[in-house]
């Protein structure tokens, strides 16, 4: 078994864009109506958006591949790039998407340390991020890693209002 992260760059626009459609579908399609998510994938991964994300420097991707073949991503935020106002202190994990066939073989938790050595060099003091109220895997998971309820966000999924639940973890 073989992992590699690569950080992304804009001429990896068209993967990105594949993968995230492709895991965020996976992930979400049952419990969300179809005209939700087919406005969702359409808003979020069209590649104007996708590229003007690569773009900033206050955000930055990673691909991990998993014996060489493409498997999940992370995006990390930080300074004005975080999707809420959380300081100068604090790195965003916005994504951590993994494919569904590439799941239980610890390449989330890959990519969460990944983030928190992003966070330790940057000197930030903590990493937070959103998840759905209703993904009790990924919750369970952040719980396990030390990441803590500390708030709630609204997410939208189409016109559908979503409640995110903040989760935080400080840095020692």
């Amino acid at each position: 078994m073989t992992v590699k992260v690569k950080k992304c760059s804009r001429e990896d626009l068209q993967k990105l864009q594949e993968i995230s459609i492709e895991t965020f579908n996976d992930t979400f399609k049952d419990q969300n109506s179809l005209e939700n998510m087919k406005a969702y994938l359409e808003r979020s991964f069209n590649s104007k958006q996708l590229e003007k994300e690569l773009s900033n420097t206050s955000s930055e991707f990673f691909f991990i591949y998993f014996n060489e073949e493409l498997a999940g991503y992370l995006k990390v935020n930080f300074n004005d790039a975080q999707s809420e106002e959380m300081g100068d202190v604090s790195l965003e994990i916005e994504r951590i998407y993994i494919k569904y066939n590439f799941q239980r073989k610890g390449l989330g938790k890959y990519l969460l340390n990944k983030a928190m050595e992003k966070a330790i060099r940057q000197n930030k003091k903590i990493v937070w991020l959103g998840v759905w109220e209703k993904n009790e895997k990924a919750i369970d998971f952040y719980k396990k890693k030390g990441f803590v309820q500390t708030g709630t966000h609204a997410f939208y999924m189409g016109d559908e209002k979503q409640i995110d639940f903040i989760m935080t973890k400080t840095l020692i």
